[in-house]
């Protein structure tokens, strides 16, 4: 859609990126293409910020949520410049050792707005030998998010103990974790795999 739509998504205007997601799932769900107990969501690093946040706005309009290595400490991350990226990542969203961007990235940072509240069935998936999301990252996420959510669904963290960012390397094995994430979406909207 062009510069001027990536410039309004990003920094300052981060929140944007979220809003717009929202409002085409309202837009499917309007148009009547889809109902929330049928629609399901999933991105990945940057991608599952995305998920952590529209989930936080809107956990009403998701049956099931798919965040592969999320970033959703954002706080922590970019606080910390020894993390691979994160210093680059500046010109995106920000150096949180300015007041102004820090309160910024705090008003949509996953983990920091967690509350309690009913919570879509949420998949987290972490490479334990990430160096750009630590596998902590959401699993601190998901420890918290079970001591607030206020409903029977699934909260579920895979940690895959040979995998980095991009997951397990090899055609069969990355297949085997793009099913595990599929049967867990296909399950959320009552489809038995």
């Amino acid at each position: 859609m062009g510069r001027a739509w990536y410039e309004d998504g990003k920094l300052l205007k981060k929140k944007n990126t979220f809003s717009d997601f929202v409002a085409c799932a309202e837009k499917l769900i309007a148009d009547g293409y889809t109902e929330p107990a049928r629609l399901t969501i999933m991105g990945r690093s940057a991608g599952g910020l995305l998920m952590g946040a529209v989930t936080n706005l809107r956990p009403d309009l998701f049956a099931g949520v798919v965040a592969g290595v999320p970033f959703v400490d954002v706080i922590n991350s970019m606080l910390d410049p020894s993390i691979p990226l994160t210093v680059g990542e500046y010109e995106e969203w920000g150096n949180p050792a300015d007041p102004e961007y820090y309160a910024y990235m705090r008003s949509y940072s996953p983990y920091d707005n967690l509350k309690a509240n009913a919570y879509p069935h949420i998949l987290t998936t972490a490479g334990l030998n990430d160096p750009r999301v630590q596998y902590w990252e959401p699993a601190k996420y998901i420890a918290k998010l079970r001591t607030l959510k206020l409903d029977g669904n699934v909260v579920m963290m895979k940690t895959n103990m040979a995998a980095g960012h991009s997951g397990a390397s090899g055609r069969y094995d990355y297949l085997r974790e793009l099913a595990f994430e599929y049967a867990f979406l296909l399950q959320t909207v009552g489809i038995d795999t």
